[in-house]
């Protein structure tokens, strides 16, 4: 029974020693497992970081389209309305040379025309 006694404390040990060596290993499994949790953690608050920053200049980009597109269409129209008033005013002199030959070819001379028409 003595002999018996001896060998199983050593049991008893080796079974304490390969437990702890167990908890150790658990123990350095879980501080992994939490480093890589933490990195990934830190990974995707840079991506949505990023993404956040993408929308916003997005964003930007569109406003600042929409106002170019704003500022280019009434240059545009402002540039329309000008070549149509002088279109305008040539005519309007083109038609009253027209009314004013039409006359003289009627007979009407230019003492028959109102001084506004000459």
């Amino acid at each position: 029974m003595r002999a018996t006694i001896p060998e199983e404390i050593k049991q008893a040990r080796w079974i304490v020693k390969e437990r702890q060596e167990m908890l150790a290993e658990a123990k350095r499994e879980a501080e992994r497992i939490i480093k890589e949790g933490k990195e990934q953690q830190v990974e995707l608050v840079s991506q949505q970081e990023v993404v956040k920053l993408a929308e916003r200049e997005a964003d930007d980009i569109v406003d600042e389209a929409r106002a170019r597109e704003r500022e280019i269409r009434l240059g545009a129209e402002d540039y329309a309305d000008e070549i149509l008033n002088t279109l305008e005013v040539n005519l309007m002199k083109f038609i009253a040379a027209v009314r004013r030959g039409r006359e003289r070819l009627q007979g009407k001379d230019d003492a028959e025309l109102e001084p506004a028409e000459r």
